[in-house]
């Protein structure tokens, strides 16, 4: 059976000891534990666990910083564990890297929603920044491509449908993709 892989950095030794046990017992598996930021990512960036749960104000760095560096890197979505009395939900949850807030006192019946909703979030999250990379890759192409065909309409008198065509088959006749063609058109045509 597949268990979720999960790092806990937490201050509080009974907390975190509770925390465990009800990480457990749901199908969890705790693959690291520590008390302070600079161990967490030390420890993170070792073990690329599917999910971290990090206490709000962790000693040795302040927890949201953590988080923001965490989702810099893609690695796992972040759980927060604060005193709701005394932090304002929506502002944690709106902190870069922070899917989802487990309250103090920790309240069993939450932990297990809240890190199914943080990973499916930050799943959602990782799929829809690779389609923009995708579709900003595509714009580029095309934008590479109209340059070129306006450089070969402008200098060597083609019409458009002309200068899209022997880019065409330029691309066909070397086996390489049409952006590449555009692109050594380009600085050819603009010296």
């Amino acid at each position: 059976m597949y268990r979720t892989r999960i790092v806990v950095a937490e201050s509080d030794r009974d907390f975190r000891a509770r925390l465990k046990e009800i990480l457990r017992h749901a199908g969890y598996m705790v693959i690291g534990e520590t008390q302070d930021g600079r161990s967490l990512l030390q420890m993170v960036f070792q073990t690329t666990p599917e999910l971290v749960i990090l206490e709000y104000r962790l000693p040795g760095s302040e927890g949201i910083d953590v988080a923001g560096i965490i989702e810099e890197h893609h690695v796992a979505p972040v759980v927060l564990t604060a005193d709701l009395h005394q932090q304002n939900v929506a502002e944690l949850v709106r902190s870069p890297g922070v899917y989802g807030v487990l309250p103090r006192p920790l309240q069993e019946e939450m932990v297990v929603p809240t890190i199914e909703m943080a990973m499916s979030s930050f799943e959602r999250t990782m799929r829809l920044e690779k389609e923009i990379r995708g579709l900003r890759k595509t714009l580029e192409e095309r934008k590479l491509t109209e340059r070129a065909k306006g450089l070969l309409m402008e200098r060597k008198g083609m019409t458009e449908r002309q200068a899209y065509k022997y880019l065409q088959k330029m691309s066909m006749n070397r086996c390489v993709p049409l952006a590449r063609v555009a692109r050594e058109i380009i600085m050819a045509l603009e010296k």
